[in-house]
């Protein structure tokens, strides 16, 4: 852990290059305060992190653009590398604002003190459960825990795609399943935290997790790359998020999705403002926009998520938790910092250390 955080520190001195537009002057920390209300003609850029899919971002913070010419700057991390960057960064934070990333992790920033609360005039929008008590954090949408098989490679291999938990664990997968390491990967963790709410002890989850380890070929960074390595066929079994495979399987790729019977866990996918951030007042014009605009609503849609503000619309080819069983999730738990670090410890040192 000190290593990774050296390594942290020294990332954070090289931030400000990776931004293609340098930092505006620091503005005052976000308080829970009103939104301000939209400029006239609005310019100049705003650094973001974001955890969405690149391609998802990108359109994303271009529309952005386009409709209030400021230009968003931005990095693509996983939700463990936001939460590392934001705390080695935090004496001078270079991005202002987080969009996307799991919820948990979100919390996780919070316990830390990393972002600063807000209240948007369009938070009201966004039903309660879904936004963090003290403004902290808001959800934008949810996606629940899948597994994704490549039918073509389960059909050469000879076996079934799984359909529980339980399946993952059965001899004939061995090697033939992929997923995130929960270190770098919001997803990964939420699969811990699934698996503790399901077996009710941290020592029963680990348990488990050591006898899935043996089926497991390779741990990634990211949590949506396994899946996208079953689209291409380099391996048949991943554990992701369902709307990273649905659009996998949009695109043509022969490829199953199914809910484990036991119960899954699912993300918040949510949004934060960075504490310090040097752009403030662009930040929360993009917080507002994406919480606001039918444009924004409808790019998301387009990638198969099921957002939680009332009156958004859902494709039809979404699968929302209200259509599976579902485990009952203590996300404030989850994500807290002590808790998840222990955790990880454990998976860490009696698993991937042990690889």
């Amino acid at each position: 852990m000190k290593k990774t955080l050296a390594i942290m520190l020294i990332l954070a001195v090289l931030t400000g290059s990776l931004f293609a537009a340098g930092a505006q002057e620091a503005a005052p920390a976000a308080t829970p305060a009103a939104a301000p209300a939209p400029a006239a003609a609005a310019s100049g850029s705003v650094n973001a992190y974001t955890t969405l899919e690149e391609p998802l971002a990108a359109k994303l913070f271009q529309l952005f653009e386009a409709e209030t010419g400021i230009k968003v700057n931005f990095v693509r991390l996983s939700g463990g590398e936001a939460v590392a960057r934001l705390e080695a960064e935090s004496a001078n934070p270079q991005a202002s604002i987080w969009v996307g990333g799991v919820g948990l992790d979100h919390i996780t920033a919070k316990s830390k003190g990393l972002t600063t609360p807000y209240v948007s005039r369009f938070t009201s929008k966004t039903p309660a459960q879904f936004r963090d008590a003290d403004n902290f954090f808001i959800g934008l949408y949810v996606g629940p825990l899948t597994f994704v098989t490549n039918l073509d490679r389960a059909k050469q291999l000879g076996f079934e795609a799984p359909k529980s938990w339980a399946d993952l664990l059965k001899p004939e997968y061995k090697g033939y399943i992929r997923m995130a390491n929960p270190n770098s990967s919001g997803t990964a963790y939420n699969v811990l935290t699934t698996m503790l709410d399901i077996f009710g002890t941290e020592d029963k989850m680990i348990e488990y997790m050591k006898a899935l380890d043996k089926n497991i070929d390779q741990y990634t960074k990211s949590g949506s790359a396994p899946g996208k390595s079953v689209a291409t066929g380099e391996i048949p079994i991943a554990i992701g998020y369902a709307h990273d495979q649905v659009k996998l399987k949009e695109a043509g790729s022969p490829v199953l999705i199914t809910a484990p019977s036991e119960g899954t866990g699912y993300e918040l996918a949510s949004m934060s403002l960075v504490k310090g951030g040097k752009d403030t007042v662009n930040a929360k014009r993009l917080y507002d926009w994406i919480l606001s605009s039918p444009v924004a609503q409808a790019t998301f849609t387009e990638w198969y998520v099921v957002l939680v503000a009332e009156g958004a619309a859902k494709h039809p080819d979404a699968l929302s938790i209200n259509e599976i069983k579902t485990v009952v999730q203590d996300m404030a738990w989850d994500g807290d910092n002590v808790n998840k670090t222990r955790l990880l410890d454990r998976w860490t040192n009696e698993i991937g250390n042990k690889r």
